[in-house]
């Protein structure tokens, strides 16, 4: 049945690319591999389709050493998006990510053609000429896999590889959110990919500097009863923000993180939670309301709030704000902090 209907969708799709002559893609500010994998995959469905020759732009950078590792294994060429005429494009995708969501680049006039994504549907995607999105899936690879399958594709060592790790990465191996699809997903994936190269993947090389952050971070924590806050007054890789998240969030006893850092002219928030009842994507939204944007899934999400002045006076104003309405979310705003690192 699921075959069946994504069948029907490739027809639409085809539709949608008659006539085309130079595609976009544009991904999230700082792509992660779910992301990555996708975009490749969706470049390797249109020109398999209609032979269109794709681009691919984003806004950030690719900062984790898993990621770099990946874009370096496809050989991506990313475009900066402040290097991109977006009228030189007569067919705009995005893939694990929407318009409207404010974690990419997309400019506001623009109205994507292709949208396939995995997290909740926002109102701007509706204006698409063609958009899949399953909320309830793990990973945007999976949905990227089914319609390889469906167009007759099979991937390549190198893309069932991105693919899989792709997953893999964004259900915490199959442990956060991953639905039967993700699962069926990797086990046709596996036999195809290089087992190697996803251990290197993971094991990506970092500067020494990824040390440093990694320890003003855990300077920097703080906790509140069984939640901690984390943040950095400056931060050059915006990725790292989720991966100090990350980190914490293995600390027995806690079960939500907040980990927030100013970066290129914005305050970037990354949330985390265990299975604790709560919903990440609503807690982020609450905490950037009306400021800036925010969202995601039940165990982890994010937000940004675009800067006005970039003063001391606002930094700190912003840092009290997301951090009163994070506590808030958990009902510990009188809950006072402690240092999670006390020598």
């Amino acid at each position: 049945m699921a075959r069946t209907k994504t069948s029907g969708k490739i027809e639409r799709l085809k539709a949608v690319l008659v006539d085309k002559h130079r595609m976009l893609i544009v991904l999230q500010d700082h792509p992660d591999p779910d992301a990555l994998a996708s975009a490749t995959a969706l470049r390797e469905l249109v020109r398999e389709l209609a032979e269109i020759p794709c681009s691919m732009t984003h806004r950030g950078t690719v900062g984790r050493a898993e990621n770099r590792a990946l874009v370096q294994y496809l050989d991506l060429n990313l475009h900066q998006c402040d290097r991109i005429e977006f009228d030189k494009f007569d067919l705009v995708g995005m893939v694990d990510t929407q318009p409207g969501t404010g974690n990419n680049c997309l400019p506001p006039e623009v109205t994507p053609h292709i949208v396939i994504d995995h997290h909740p549907c926002k109102r701007l995607t509706r204006s698409a000429d063609f958009h899949d999105i399953r909320s309830r899936c793990g990973a945007t690879s999976t949905i990227l896999l089914e319609y390889l399958r469906s167009a007759g594709i099979t991937p390549d060592v190198r893309l069932a590889t991105a693919l899989l790790y792709g997953i893999r990465s964004d259900t915490q191996d199959l442990g956060r959110e991953a639905t039967r699809a993700d699962i069926e997903a990797t086990g046709s994936l596996f036999p195809l990919a290089n087992p190697r190269m996803l251990s290197d993947i993971q094991r990506g090389l970092v500067p020494r500097s990824y040390y440093r952050v990694l320890v003003q971070g855990l300077l920097n924590a703080r906790v509140y009863r069984d939640a901690t806050i984390s943040g950095f007054a400056d931060i050059d890789n915006a990725d790292m923000i989720g991966e100090v998240a990350d980190l914490l969030l293995r600390d027995e006893g806690i079960s939500t993180v907040m980990c927030y850092g100013f970066c290129q002219g914005r305050l970037v928030i990354s949330i985390r939670l265990s299975d604790s009842g709560r919903k990440a994507g609503t807690i982020a939204k609450h905490v950037v309301s009306r400021r800036g944007t925010g969202g995601g899934h039940d165990t982890y999400a994010g937000g940004q709030i675009i800067l006005k002045e970039n003063t001391p006076l606002e930094r700190t104003i912003l840092e009290e704000v997301v951090r009163r309405r994070f506590l808030k979310a958990l009902g510990l705003q009188a809950h006072l902090g402690v240092n999670l690192l006390r020598f």
